[in-house]
């Protein structure tokens, strides 16, 4: 159907996404469907189906991404096809985000006067729920909180929320496994080592390196229901003495000594300070972190979808040479560096698939608004990786024994060290 709604719909939405750099784009590359079912825009692009006036409210109050988000999350913005060829189409033209949406004063008559023909002019609708509070750094769940169930769908049975290595993985959990044990061989980890686990999630490398190296590992969980999900799994297998949950506060991990530390996917790792990472670091002892960095230069903080739905305000991205230098200040040895880049776009697609197989059950269990939201992190997160406007680096690091050296650990079993004593 040309006529309609969206034919008087696709201008508008040209101007609120795009405003003045719209004079370098002919339209926006997508299809987009009205909700009384007239539809434009060219044939076999991605369609944009506007289910409800409220979503043209929504980017008629905030032009651009936040509109977008907020329409989407809520139910009243949909999207046919493949997600992932939507937003690239769509973030191809957009603004890059460093500055808001600028609209004439021509563009905005025209914007209300076509908006008040569709009966889509009122006031600012809420935020949907799931969106935290403007002003608020989020709670400690965050988007983590909700059912194992959920999870264990998105993620897979394991529910490891690492990076996978794909290089000879056939599947997402063949990667997941991979990743791992990838990951215990460069902590060198022995028998009877203590281990600290700055964001254990659902207990993936805690379960894994207490069973296959014999470790004892404390990690720290942001919600109660991950903390429970460990301590059943770890009792069903025997581990309960190896594997112990503590709340999300650094200060639960005690005094150390750790013969090792890890921190897998996230910006929350480099939110623990530094200084007391190498505290708890037994001399000789290894540092290891997944961390998600953007590119260097200025930044200004912003409210973006990422602040306002998965984590907080503080948890901006940073670049990668601070994070190093950071490290460095604390006392700790930078020994690696290695980009995830790719590895980690690959495991966001897999994500996305399966939330995608599982949608109505993964909406049943965490709500139709948080598995939008986490559909469009993924996708949108993906995107970023494939395209290098983020990325994903493991930084490898250890605190020098007394005697400079970075390579021996003076806390565990000495007789696997091949020590006198410790």
């Amino acid at each position: 159907m040309p006529d309609g709604v969206a034919s008087r719909l696709a201008p508008l939405l040209t101007k609120i996404m795009l405003g003045e750099d719209r004079d370098a784009v002919v339209e926006l590359p997508i299809r987009v469907r009205a909700w009384d079912g007239s539809s434009v825009g060219p044939a076999g692009a991605p369609t944009f189906v506007v289910r409800h006036r409220r979503a043209l409210r929504r980017l008629l109050w905030k032009p651009g991404e936040m509109g977008l988000v907020r329409a989407y999350v809520a139910g009243e913005l949909d999207i046919e096809g493949d997600v992932f060829a939507a937003l690239g189409a769509v973030q191809r033209v957009m603004r890059s985000g460093d500055r808001p949406i600028v609209l004439s004063s021509d563009d905005k008559r025209d914007i209300v006067k076509t908006a008040v023909t569709l009966g889509a002019v009122g006031p600012e609708p809420k935020p949907p729920p799931e969106e935290f509070p403007s002003g608020r750094h989020g709670d400690a769940a965050g988007p983590l909180g909700g059912p194992a169930e959920f999870f264990a769908r998105m993620l897979g049975p394991e529910m490891a929320h690492g990076t996978g290595r794909w290089d000879q993985a056939v599947d997402l959990e063949d990667a997941q496994r991979a990743a791992v044990e990838s990951v215990t061989l460069r902590l060198d980890l022995f028998r009877g080592a203590r281990v600290l686990d700055l964001n254990a999630g659902w207990g993936a490398f805690a379960l894994h390196a207490a069973e296959q190296h014999g470790v004892r590992v404390i990690g720290l969980v942001r919600t109660g229901e991950q903390g429970d999900h460990i301590r059943a799994r770890a009792e069903a297998a025997g581990l309960a003495d190896r594997v112990e949950p503590r709340s999300w506060d650094l200060a639960t991990a005690g005094d150390g000594p750790y013969d090792a530390i890890v921190g897998l996917s996230g910006v929350e790792a480099l939110e623990r300070s530094t200084e007391r990472l190498y505290e708890l670091l037994a001399p000789g002892g290894r540092l290891l972190l997944q961390q998600p960095v953007r590119r260097p230069g200025p930044h200004r903080v912003r409210r973006t979808f990422t602040t306002s739905y998965m984590f907080p305000e503080d948890g901006e991205l940073r670049p990668l040479g601070e994070i190093v230098g950071e490290l460095e200040d604390a006392g700790l040895e930078v020994r690696g560096v290695g980009a995830l880049r790719e590895q980690h776009a690959r495991t966001l697609r897999a994500w996305a698939a399966n939330l995608q197989r599982r949608w109505t059950e993964c909406a049943e269990l965490a709500g139709p608004g948080r598995a939008r939201v986490w559909l469009l992190y993924l996708a949108a997160s993906a995107l970023a990786c494939e395209s290098g406007r983020i990325g994903v680096h493991e930084i490898c690091a250890v605190r020098r024994d007394r005697d400079g050296r970075a390579g021996v650990t003076l806390v565990g079993e000495p007789a696997v060290q091949g020590a006198a004593s410790s």
